[in-house]
């Protein structure tokens, strides 16, 4: 039997969390297998899997989900499926800088909730992986209480968080009698689970289906014939719709829930062994998504949400009451009426967003801005979104100074400014020089008086420029070291023009110089925004593509970047990468 290590690694918001490591057998290892358990469980309960897998030459990995194992005494109960996801990438990057393992030469085997946990992680951070094994995947799970969610999102409304006692029992999960009697006995076991993580995970297993064409990490699919935990559908459905060409699924007659952990399981569990070893004796080939804005899932999207609807059909009726609605909400709610007069992208809009604070002709419209407005998801990312770039820019301007590059900032579509200027309010390294540059020239003059009111005007210069007009960010002089897109690349379904852009950043910034940008990986209103709202150019619907993170990572891949740094909010909408110029 191998032996393992216990050790502990410091999550993204300084929480220990408790893991255990298998050294490979024969020194130097292959690559790295992780190993997820399922909700409730703990690391130990996957163990088993190092020797009957049996590949002395790989490193193995497990850790204690926050909350649950070792990890619950240090965080207290797991209230989050979104903070499991950024804990999921802290563990990553600690393989990375600890134990010189990368996403690349990892693969992962996870287990009813951890694989819904993997599967949003590579979605969300598309971090390269070799591959990963999902055993019983639980993107729906059956309940049998009638309304079960609807009541849990009613109770935490009234009382705050609660807890759900899982009614799962031992002789449902495995046919192996000694597994059911460990899981009986162990006390590492929790039975309870939080309303908000019952819910999350509900609405995380929705979106990971709803976007599998965007994963193209191959997949190993195991599904329980007779699982009573979680419904076959949405695994089949994954399935079919999964982005990657390497895939395969193995459906196991009678098997209960815990899949890798069934009495007769030594067939599954050398599937899993066949079907990790076979990536890795082939080189990694990640398909071409450069084409994605011509082709593919999001191209379709766009197409669907965009094509003209029969007025008079159930769905036409429906979008023209929605419009109606906005409309009159507009002679109420600031933010609705901005939206209306400037477009609902515009900066204008942005910068509203950003302030955060209700208005209105009245308090009906205070409250339309307060409930209807400030408070869709969108904006809510939107305004985590400006949170992870200031954060990562407060980062880049360390780096920059570590790096004894000289500490000056570029933003090319600056909209207002607002979250440059908020930044540097609060960062421990000031930038010798700030241009920024925005296309249109209302937010220049906006930009230019938050600057004089801040009292900048020494080091920050706002000035019009076209972030896709290659040969002139090229001819910018000086070379900066910190480049930033935000909020634009989003509104372009095209990759022409961000490849463009992309390259002229290149081109103006120095060699190891770091670049900020946005993406939109998915949006749960595309369809309502498509139909409803309108956009800054002359007043047309706003019909945007969501770009997967694969997808930007090639485009900056091409454009003479290596993303090294993203964060995403906790809904899965935007990301803020933080990237390097190729030297």
């Amino acid at each position: 039997m191998r032996q393992h290590q216990e050790r502990f690694f410091t999550s993204h918001d300084g929480h220990e969390l408790f893991y255990r490591y298998w050294p490979a057998e024969t020194g130097t290892p292959r690559g790295a297998v992780v190993l997820m358990h399922r909700g409730h469980e703990h690391s130990g309960r996957m163990a088993h899997l190092v020797d009957e897998l049996d590949m002395p030459n790989f490193a193995f990995f497990a850790w204690d989900q926050r909350g649950l194992g070792r990890s619950r005494s240090s965080t207290g109960p797991a209230l989050s499926m979104s903070v499991s996801i950024r804990d999921t990438q802290s563990f990553h990057e600690h393989l990375s800088e600890a134990h010189g393992i990368p996403p690349e030469e990892t693969a992962i085997v996870a287990q009813s909730m951890a694989a819904v946990i993997a599967s949003a992680w590579v979605l969300d951070y598309a971090p390269g992986l070799r591959c990963m094994a999902l055993a019983s995947p639980a993107f729906s799970v059956k309940l049998y209480v009638p309304f079960a969610l609807p009541l849990i999102r009613l109770g935490r409304a009234l009382r705050g968080e609660f807890f759900v006692n899982s009614y799962v029992k031992a002789n449902l999960l495995s046919h192996d009698p000694e597994r059911r009697k460990r899981f009986v006995e162990d006390p590492l076991i929790a039975r309870p689970i939080a309303s908000t993580a019952l819910l999350e995970l509900d609405e995380m297993g929705r979106r990971v289906v709803e976007n599998a064409p965007s994963i193209l990490t191959p997949t190993l699919l195991l599904m329980s014939g007779s699982d009573v935990v979680v419904r076959h559908e949405p695994q089949h459905r994954f399935y079919e719709t999964l982005g990657a060409v390497d895939k395969e699924r193995i459906f196991i007659p009678g098997a209960y829930h815990d899949t890798l952990g069934e009495r007769n399981r030594a067939d599954t569990v050398r599937a899993c062994r066949e079907f990790i070893l076979a990536r890795f004796h082939e080189p990694i080939v990640r398909p071409c998504v450069l084409d994605a804005d011509r082709r593919g899932y999001s191209r379709m999207v766009q197409d669907r949400i965009s094509r003209p609807l029969s007025p008079w059909s159930p769905q036409g009726l429906y979008w023209r009451t929605q419009r109606g609605l906005m409309r009159f909400g507009a002679r109420f709610s600031e933010g609705l009426r901005i939206g209306v007069a400037t477009g609902f992208d515009s900066g204008t809009s942005l910068d509203y967003v950003y302030r955060n604070t209700p208005s209105g002709t009245n308090a009906f419209g205070v409250f339309i801005d307060r409930v209807g407005y400030h408070n869709a998801i969108g904006w809510r990312g939107i305004r985590q979104r400006k949170i992870h770039m200031e954060a990562l820019l407060r980062l880049a301007l360390r780096r920059a100074a570590e790096d004894g590059l000289p500490v000056t900032v570029l933003d090319v579509a600056a909209g207002h400014g607002r979250y440059v200027l908020d930044t540097l309010k609060d960062s421990a390294v000031q930038p010798e020089s700030v241009l920024l540059r925005d296309f249109n020239g209302q937010n220049v003059k906006a930009g230019q008086q938050l600057i004089r009111e801040r009292g900048l005007e020494g080091v920050i210069r706002f000035e019009q420029g076209d972030a896709f007009d290659k040969e002139s960010l090229s001819a910018l002089a000086p070379k900066r070291a910190i480049g930033i897109v935000s909020g634009l690349f989003e509104l372009f379904p095209e990759n022409g023009p961000v490849r463009t852009a992309l390259e002229g950043l290149a081109q103006a910034l120095l060699p190891g110089g770091y670049l900020l940008v946005t993406n939109q990986a998915t949006h749960p209103q595309q369809e309502y925004i498509a139909r409803v709202l309108q956009s800054h150019i002359e007043g047309r619907p706003w019909v945007m593509r969501c770009r997967s993170q694969e997808e930007m990572n090639q485009l900056l891949d091409v454009s003479g970047f290596v993303p090294i740094l993203r964060r995403v909010d906790q809904w899965g909408i935007f990301s803020v990468t933080l990237a390097r110029r190729k030297t």
